[in-house]
């Protein structure tokens, strides 16, 4: 019953510009800088201003609440590299929207950040399998539904259970002994009681 989600990824990589391809020299206070871009270009992702201009690239009638919802980024194991998500019923529409973001997002930071820019590790491409809803997931959960469900309609039956079943009942309730007790002629270790009477009635016949 819940619509099938769809999620395409791509991969950007924060260019320090203090930080030279094939110098040797590169501190930790570079790869530190490197880091806390990332945070800021995942800020700058999530603007109105770019996220507009998102939605006019790949022509799409979001608002930008909606389109904000759709787009996930994230460093990726606390590397410089961090991955760009969108997540769409359509897997077409996912996979336009994120890349879009990557063509988007290195000119939106170089007007804002100097001396800094962003590079395309791996453009995103059409996903084959849905994100979400996880069957899996729903399965145990309708399972675990199921039984707090059985144990709570047994346990409320129970509760409410004011009838008397037996001489257990009367011993717990009353303290009391018990003298004599009338049998169940229908139960069926009755049967010697039911199949006198019976023959008793046939007699009297």
């Amino acid at each position: 019953m819940i619509p099938p989600k769809y999620q395409a990824s791509a991969l950007l990589y924060v260019n320090n510009s203090s930080i030279s391809v094939g110098s040797t020299s590169i501190s930790l206070s570079d790869l530190s800088a490197s880091q806390t871009l990332v945070d800021t270009y995942i800020a700058i992702l999530k603007t109105r201003l770019t996220l507009d201009e998102v939605a006019v690239q790949a022509g799409l009638d979001y608002e930008y609440e909606e389109l904000e919802e759709m787009i996930e980024a994230e460093a990726v194991n606390h590397t410089e590299i961090f991955e760009v998500k969108v997540t769409s019923r359509d897997p077409v529409e996912a996979e336009r929207i994120a890349n879009t973001v990557v063509a988007v997002l290195p000119h939106k930071i170089s007007q804002i950040v100097d001396g800094s820019s962003v590079r395309t590790v791996d453009y995103a491409v059409v996903p084959e399998k849905r994100h979400s809803p996880s069957i899996t997931m729903f399965t145990i959960l309708g399972v675990l539904a199921g039984i707090l469900a059985s144990c709570g309609a047994v346990a409320l039956h129970e509760l409410l259970d004011d009838q008397i079943h037996g001489e257990d009942d009367l011993l717990q309730i009353y303290h009391l002994p018990v003298l004599a007790a009338v049998p169940d002629l229908l139960a069926q270790e009755s049967r010697g009681y039911s199949s006198y009477y019976a023959q008793a009635e046939g007699t009297k016949r």
